[in-house]
């Protein structure tokens, strides 16, 4: 474990990334359901879970400051008529969360063969994106004359 004090003291405006540092190993990530994440262009990606026994109305997406929390709760009562030789296919409920970096956006979600597909895509402002500064040398720049009174 990093003793993290030193970096509170000397920045400002960091303490986020400083705190989800601190917590990075003080948890034990959750197994259920499965996951992937995609890159599909520049800023373009894809979270890819799979939800067998899920429906669309099972699952409910949120996105709250820069956490995606992903959960799955079955709404329908299960069958007691069933008697189950071997239950394999988990519907346990489940949640999920992902810290989404600065302007990522959750653009969709859909759910096919039992996977759940959330496409994400990050909108940097045109005030943040790297721009050209044009120098001017001295052979550009132009003078400017005055007129004396007559």
């Amino acid at each position: 474990m990093f003793d993290l004090t030193p970096l509170y003291r000397s920045t400002v405006g960091f303490d986020r990334l400083a705190s989800l540092l601190d917590n990075a190993g003080s948890f034990e990530a959750p197994s259920y359901p499965p996951y992937n994440i995609e890159r599909l262009g520049e800023d373009k990606y894809r979270i890819t879970m799979a939800v067998a026994g899920f429906g669309a109305d099972d699952l409910n997406i949120e996105v709250k400051q820069n956490t995606l929390t992903v959960s799955g709760r079955k709404t329908e009562k299960p069958d007691t008529k069933v008697q189950y030789l071997h239950q394999g296919i988990a519907q346990r409920a489940f949640e999920r969360r992902f810290e989404l970096a600065d302007f990522v956006v959750v653009e969709g979600a859909e759910v096919d063969n039992g996977l759940l597909h959330i496409t994400l895509e990050r909108h940097i402002p045109e005030a943040m994106k790297p721009r050209t500064i044009q120098v001017k040398g001295a052979s550009s720049q132009k003078t400017i004359e005055s007129k004396q009174a007559a």
